[in-house]
């Protein structure tokens, strides 16, 4: 599939979903052998985001404050299936919300909907290898390089921050993947 995308026969993007919240990430710390550190423990508002990355940062995504369940994924790929151009390839994890009845129920029309050229088809990785997909990275960026600190002030805040990073993405934004296989 990576070749052919490469090489532009298809649309190839990885998929899954997120959420950033008022509690700032923090990945690591430092502290003097004798000294105490704590981060204060609240539970606030998040942010839940589903996003598809390609490998040249070509990033679509949908966010909300509510839980992202199976419909949200359904709507989205729903909408998605109507704007593409050619063959598109979604690379998704074996969360229950993306293998779910409702979302296999789906593929069929995804796959035979408009063109022959233009159809939408799902691809699952195997359990549990996250490291397979690549938006994994775009998640980790976010919370730990994108963001700013003065980011977490407000719920306001943050959102705005995070839909700026998001629009930013293949701009100022960009990962550098390995070359294909």
């Amino acid at each position: 599939m990576e070749k052919q995308s490469q090489q532009g026969r298809i649309d190839l993007f990885y998929g899954d979903e997120s959420g950033v919240n008022e509690l700032a990430y923090v990945p690591y710390a430092w502290q003097f052998k004798d000294e105490k550190i704590g981060i204060l423990a609240t539970k606030g508002k998040q942010l839940n985001c589903f996003g598809l990355l390609s490998r040249t940062n070509q990033f679509l995504f949908k966010t909300t404050t509510k839980t992202i369940n199976t419909d949200f994924i359904i709507d989205f790929l729903e909408q998605l299936s109507f704007s593409i151009k050619k063959i598109t390839v979604i690379v998704l994890d074996n969360a229950r919300i993306h293998t779910a009845h409702k979302i296999k129920e789906r593929l069929h029309y995804w796959q035979q909907r408009g063109r022959t050229a233009a159809r939408l088809f799902i691809f699952y990785l195997p359990p549990y290898s996250p490291h397979l997909n690549i938006i994994e990275r775009l998640w980790k960026e976010l919370k730990a390089r994108w963001l700013k600190p003065q980011d977490y002030l407000s719920f306001d805040d943050l959102c705005f921050a995070t839909h700026q990073c998001f629009n930013q993405v293949g701009s100022n934004f960009k990962i550098n993947f390995s070359d294909y296989c």
